[in-house]
Formats: C-alpha cells, sequence, structure tokens
C-alpha cells in the first residue's frame, strides 16, 4: 500500500493560496513525477506560490539517486551523489520557502576537499586555501607555480557573467541570439575542450586532471567536454566542496519534509504506470492507488526512461524513441557500498586518476570495454561524519566510472571480477587490508542502474553535455513535446550536477507558474547576498 505525506493538509504553515491573487482565482493542482532533488524543489516552490501540489515517488523513501541506502546492521550510505557543492542555488529555493537552509541542513566544509592520487605518480591535497592550494601546485610540478591563481581569477569572471544564463530557459536557438551571450564567446570559448582550456594555465598533465576531472560529475571525458564546464573546478575552490551530516540524503529527506510541511502530499511506494491523455496534454497519472487528476505535470523521472515508457511514440514529434536512442548519454558506474570494521585514516574523499587517463576513458566512451586499471572515487566519510556507521565502524563507498549499458560487457559475469578489481584499486590509494574487514557490502552495476532505478542504459548522468546537446538542444524545461508537461532534474536545462538540478528547479517552476498565471510567486522573499551572480529578473 503507498502511503501519502500530508503534513499541514494541502494549504500549509506559511503558504499563499492562489486564491488570494485576484480573490477568486481556482486553485490550480499540479502532479509531480518523482521525489528526487529537482521534483522536490519544484513542489516546495509551486506550494509556496499557492499551488496543489502532488508527488507520486516509486520508491518507499524521498531523493531518487539522491537518497539514503540504510541497513539493518546499522550502516548508512549516499546512493549517489556525494559531493555538495555551491549551496546557493539551494538556499535560494530555501528562502523562497520562508526557511534558512543553514537551519535545515548541517553543512560541514571539507579540508582537505579531496585527495588525488595519480596513476602516473604522485598526489595532491585540494584545499580551499589559496596560499597552501599553491603550494600544493607548485609541489607537484614546479613549472605551474603561481598558475592556480591565474586559473581563478580568469575563471571567476566567466562564472559570474555566463552563470546568469544557466539560470534561464533555453526554448529555441532564439535564446542563444542575445547581445550580451555573443559577447561572451570570447571568454567561454565554447569550441574548445576542458582539457585544452585547463592546458591554457597548467603544463603539467597531471594539475590539468586535477582541474578537468570534474567533467565526470557530467558523465563526459574532459577531452570532449566543453571548455565552459571549467567552472565546476572553480566552485570546489571558491565556494567550498560540503557534507551534509548525514549525507546528500539527507538534504533530501529535509526537503520532503519541509515540502510536508507546506501542505505537500506525497506518495511513496507509488510508481506511476501509465497516462491518461487529452490530445497532447497529460489529464491524468495512473498508478495501482488510483487516477489523479492535474492542471500540469512535472516529470522529474529519468527523462528517456520515462518518454520512452509512459509516453506514446506517436505524441513525440521531436523526442521520438529513434531520436531517443541516436543520443548521447553518459557513463554510468560501478558501485560498492563497504561497511567496515575500524576506520581509515585517509580523506573523506580520494580520487585516484588512471595511469593511462585517455585510455582509461577510450575504455568508457568509445570501446565500451572494462580495463585493468579504471580511474576510481572513494568516499570515508566516517572521518567527518561518525553517525553514518555503528560504534568502532565505518563507510566505504567506491565509485569506478564505467560504460553505460552496451553489448560488450556482460554484467552477469564480470560483476564478481570486476568487484575485485575495485578492491585491488584501493591498495593504490594506500587502503589495504579492507577484504578482511568488511562486514556489510552491496553492488550496483549498469544493469541494477537501469532495471531497479528505472534509467536509461544505465546512464547515470543522463544525457552527455556535449555542445549538440546543450541549451535548447537539450530536453525543454516546459517540454516541447507536451502540452502542460514539464521537466526538472539532470535530463532537461541546465543538466547534471546537484546545483544545476536544483537549478532545474527554478527554471521549471518560473514557467510552469507563468503557464498557470501565478509569475513571480517562487522569487526569493529576500535579496541575495551581494557579489552572488543573479540570474535575470524572469528566472
Amino acid at each position: 500500500m503507498a502511503r501519502a505525506l500530508r503534513q499541514g493538509g494541502w494549504m500549509g504553515h506559511g503558504q499563499r493560496s492562489a486564491r488570494d491573487n485576484g480573490g477568486m482565482a481556482k486553485e490550480k493542482t499540479v502532479n509531480i513525477i518523482g521525489a528526487g532533488p529537482g521534483g522536490l524543489g519544484c513542489a516546495m516552490l509551486l506550494a509556496a506560490a499557492g499551488v496543489r501540489v502532488r508527488i507520486l515517488e516509486r520508491l518507499p523513501f524521498p531523493g531518487g539517486r539522491t537518497s539514503t541506502i540504510n541497513t539493518p546492521e546499522g550502516f548508512r550510505f549516499d546512493l549517489g551523489p556525494t559531493f555538495f557543492l555551491y549551496p546557493r542555488v539551494l538556499d535560494d529555493i530555501f528562502t523562497a520557502c520562508g526557511r534558512d537552509l543553514r537551519r535545515e541542513v548541517d553543512l560541514v566544509p571539507l579540508d582537505p576537499q579531496y585527495r588525488l592520487v595519480f596513476g602516473a605518480g604522485g598526489e595532491l591535497l585540494a584545499t580551499p586555501n589559496i596560499a597552501r592550494m599553491e603550494a600544493e601546485v607548485a609541489r607537484l610540478s614546479p613549472v605551474d607555480a603561481g598558475a592556480f591563481t591565474r586559473f581563478m581569477n580568469v575563471t571567476r569572471e566567466k562564472f559570474v557573467r555566463f552563470a546568469p544564463f544557466l539560470e534561464q530557459p533555453f526554448e529555441s536557438w532564439r535564446d542563444l541570439v542575445n547581445p550580451d551571450l555573443i559577447k561572451l564567446m570570447p571568454l567561454l570559448k565554447p569550441w574548445r575542450s576542458l582539457n585544452d582550456e585547463l592546458g591554457s594555465f597548467f603544463r603539467d598533465e597531471r594539475i590539468r586532471l586535477a582541474f578537468t576531472f570534474q567533467s565526470k560529475y557530467l558523465g563526459m571525458s574532459p577531452f570532449r567536454c566543453p571548455s565552459l564546464f571549467s567552472i565546476l573546478s572553480f566552485l570546489e575552490y571558491e565556494h567550498g566542496v560540503f557534507h551534509p551530516i548525514g549525507g546528500c540524503g539527507a538534504v533530501s529527506s529535509a526537503m520532503a519534509r519541509i515540502a510536508g510541511e507546506m501542505g505537500v502530499e506525497i506518495h511513496y511506494s507509488e510508481a506511476v504506470e501509465s497516462l491518461r491523455f487529452d490530445g497532447r496534454k497529460i489529464a491524468a497519472v495512473k498508478t495501482q492507488e488510483g487516477e489523479y487528476e492535474a492542471d500540469a505535470t512535472v516529470i522529474n523521472a529519468d527523462f528517456a526512461r520515462s518518454m520512452t515508457r509512459l509516453v506514446p511514440d506517436r505524441l513525440r514529434r521531436r523526442w521520438s524513441d529513434r531520436r531517443i536512442a541516436s543520443k548521447r548519454f553518459s557513463c554510468s558506474t560501478f558501485m560498492l557500498y563497504l561497511g567496515i570494521e575500524g576506520q581509515y585514516d585517509v580523506p573523506h574523499h580520494t580520487i585516484y586518476l588512471s595511469a593511462n587517463y585517455r585510455d582509461n576513458l577510450a575504455d568508457i566512451e568509445t570501446r565500451h570495454a572494462l580495463g585493468p586499471d579504471p580511474s576510481m572515487y572513494v568516499q570515508n566519510a566516517c572521518i567527518t561524519d561518525p553517525s553514518l556507521a555503528p560504534a568502532g565502524h565505518s563507510t566505504l563507498y567506491l565509485l569506478i566510472p564505467v560504460t553505460h549499458r552496451h553489448p560488450n560487457v556482460d554484467w552477469r559475469r564480470e560483476a564478481p571480477r570486476y568487484r575485485e578489481v575495485a578492491l585491488d584499486q584501493l591498495q593504490r590509494m594506500g587502503i589495504n587490508g579492507v577484504r578482511e574487514r568488511i562486514r556489510f557490502e552491496k553492488m550496483i552495476t549498469p544493469d541494477d542502474w537501469q532495471d531497479d532505478y528505472e534509467i536509461y542504459r544505465g546512464a547515470t548522468f543522463n544525457l552527455s553535455h556535449d555542445l549538440g546537446q546543450m541549451l535548447h538542444l537539450r530536453p525543454h524545461n516546459r517540454f516541447e513535446d507536451l502540452e502542460g508537461v514539464y521537466l526538472v532534474g539532470g535530463g532537461t536545462h541546465p543538466g547534471s550536477g546537484l546545483p544545476v538540478i536544483y537549478s532545474s528547479a527554478r527554471i521549471t517552476t518560473d514557467l510552469l507558474l507563468e503557464d498557470l498565471g501565478l509569475a513571480g510567486l517562487s522569487q526569493p522573499s529576500s535579496s541575495t547576498t551581494a557579489g552572488r551572480p543573479r540570474a535575470p529578473a524572469n528566472v
């Protein structure tokens, strides 16, 4: 039986009714498919504007991929994202709802932010302290002394000037014909790869990797990722890397709790099985529990998977099954979640970068093969947050970027072997003796991402973010193939990664409110901090 959360009823504390805007306006209803971070952000903002909101979530808990794995043994793991970056976007959503992010979520800044281990030799402790980071870079590569400060200064200007464009909708090529955006082209250099962009600052390939591996947050190679995404590594050093106590899943739980207090109705364990259409408009969503009508529908589920499963191909003029199948999708991930006896004295985040990084990327993107020396990320969260494990124990989270589902890799055969590869890679990172200390273990492969978590091809970062699949070329926030349907999350504009997914919630909500005749009601109740880049007034 599905469980519905109805804290505060439809009209929760502090919520403004649509009827208050003119006295006689009919209250609008919105269905949201999926309680991921984008769907939760939309729900909060819509509720704050007086809209009646219902979320239908397939899983028994909120967050989607940004949720928590709770084990009977007392271990807790983030299912997906473990880095929390650039809280400003989420802070704006909380502010618009009369809440304070820092009061609702305990965000701990990390220093070092992470440790980088280079398969080609050497290590680097990434720190937000500019002087110490300069010293780290110079220690590893004396020829690059002073380059870090130059990178930060140039990229700061890029971010401040370009960020507002990432916080507004792009619905056609006409949105690109903006004089202010055109003036930015010499600074953005969209024709240049991320690796080439960092090559203009750093000569040592290892240092370039330290500032380009962040393209993996988008599921992309730095040799194909557009240069404008140098803002990712900039954000880490400018605004910090945070650990939310309880993990990133705790942020989703807080958002779901607040949404419920605002009157949002959340149905857990209630998967949407089909849609009822009136022409090209979704008239109602259907689950095993019933049928729910609404004035508009927000889809927060994986874009490609939900479209091919729920929307008849004949109704999708632009995003047909054939068109979706022809698109370029991100990598997937091979995951191990380990409950460990004892604790390792290594930083919260450690990234191992393969000795032959280009070859490793070719395995993922073109050969669709599993190489012998994969790059790997390890989170040792209990060094910051002991609440994630029983006393005397800790957690290790292992992630290896791999090809999305492809006929070349049979995970039924390869998964046990790749588990051993992952555990062997720990020794390259100075984390030894793990096998004997494992007290809990869970594995997720690309097959599982697709079959158990409803992700198309198991591509955990959705559509790739190359120039042919960005801005107006991604599925639009106001979905172009259907009426009264809106998209939120990594599969739409601006793209993957928690900060931009939260940004997509703002963009989508504002478009939806505009169409419902409630424009402007999702704006923050107070101005943002001076110096922060702000979106244009319509965002």
